[in-house]
């Protein structure tokens, strides 16, 4: 079995009987590296994670691959606020559902990036001038921003996560998002 790395590696410290939490990351990988040093850990991965003692353990030494879920779409539109509605193509929809965390990456307007806002609402009204699914609103503060969005611009919103984890004992946890090839 061999690992291709996607995207930059990171780590974070951890200590005994308390939940250490990474910075958020964007997924672009259905698997997960990670590896336990010098301390056992319990391992929890999601957009607001808090490892317990009861989450997936990785022992002192230890590596496990674990399994993320990819999600993203273009997006074609957004509307600033004291919370930001994004809308993305017309006969797809958005691949995210309320309490995910998501980040936007707006290629020549880069002041409507973010990283790691919270889904609180999807838009399923139908009917004339519905909006099926096309559209939602994330926690992101952007009334700021005067610029209007170009849709020619190319924008793209992605499922982010961030690793926990409850120390056994103290260590630093190293996780890398891979692609996996070969026989396990």
């Amino acid at each position: 079995m061999s690992h291709k790395p996607v995207g930059a590696g990171s780590s974070f410290n951890f200590t005994v009987g308390a939940a250490s939490t990474s910075t958020s990351f964007t997924v672009q990988s259905s698997v997960l590296r990670v590896v336990a040093v010098n301390g056992a850990a319990h391992i929890s991965v999601g957009g607001n994670p808090s490892a317990t003692i009861s989450d997936y353990y990785v022992p002192s030494g230890g590596t496990a691959t674990l399994a993320l879920t990819k999600a993203s779409n273009r997006v074609v539109g957004i509307t600033t606020g004291a919370t930001t509605t994004i809308t993305v193509p017309e006969g797809t929809q958005v691949p995210f559902g309320v309490g995910d965390y998501v980040s936007l990456t707006a290629t020549g307007q880069s002041y409507y990036n973010f990283t790691h806002a919270q889904v609180t609402a999807v838009d399923t009204s139908t009917g004339i001038d519905g909006y099926y699914q096309t559209r939602m609103t994330v926690t992101y503060n952007s009334s700021g921003i005067v610029t209007a969005f170009s849709a020619s611009s190319y924008a793209t919103i992605s499922i982010s996560n961030k690793v926990s984890a409850y120390g056994v004992g103290s260590g630093t946890l190293y996780f890398q998002q891979v692609q996996i090839s070969g026989d396990a």
